[in-house]
């Protein structure tokens, strides 16, 4: 009788054991599932950020032609840029005329890439790329604007909301202002 009841508290300990691996299984289950819906949720939620670092990389090449010889325009009261710096890539400087300006009506080519250095010293930056097939195209240009370390003050994924409106005056320069500004 004594074997018995040991078998018996050695059956309730196997059972029991068995019953704290479950809840034990069960929970590191619910745990795993919800760390992986929380990735999935952060991966779609999170605005992918690589148009953003790829237009950045982008503008700080090299191979750019400063307009008037890189010296500091002033900042006219209708932009919101302040004194800035402009220079164009090799695509944008060869769609200029020979006085150094976009010609009224005319448009730049598809890769252009405008950069205004903003500040004396620069500390910002404001750029457009020609890119029409580009999903965070506005009216057929890529727009942002970078602090100096990279990190997007204003995204391309916003479609140049904001920008488009002031730069659509009259005349008509493919979107940029500063020929007539300037």
């Amino acid at each position: 009788m004594r074997y018995a009841s040991c078998l018996a508290v050695s059956d309730h300990q196997t059972e029991s054991d068995k019953m704290k691996k479950t809840i034990i299984t069960f929970w590191l289950i619910v745990f795993s599932v919800a760390v992986i819906q929380s990735c999935k949720k952060d991966k779609t939620d999170t605005p992918d950020t690589s148009p953003d670092s790829d237009l950045y990389t982008e503008m700080t090449a090299g191979g750019f032609t400063y307009y008037q010889g890189g010296n500091l325009l002033t900042g006219d009261p209708q932009s919101p840029h302040g004194s800035f710096r402009l220079r164009f890539n090799a695509v944008a400087f060869a769609a200029l005329d020979s006085t150094g300006e976009l010609p009224t009506g005319s448009s730049f080519p598809t890769g252009s890439v405008i950069v205004k250095e903003l500040g004396s010293t620069v500390n910002q930056y404001a750029v457009m790329k020609k890119d029409p097939s580009n999903e965070n195209a506005g009216s057929g240009w890529v727009w942002a604007e970078f602090y100096t370390d990279g990190s997007a003050s204003f995204s391309t994924i916003k479609k140049g909301d904001g920008c488009i409106s002031c730069h659509s005056g009259t005349p008509n320069r493919d979107l940029t202002r500063t020929f007539d500004l300037h």
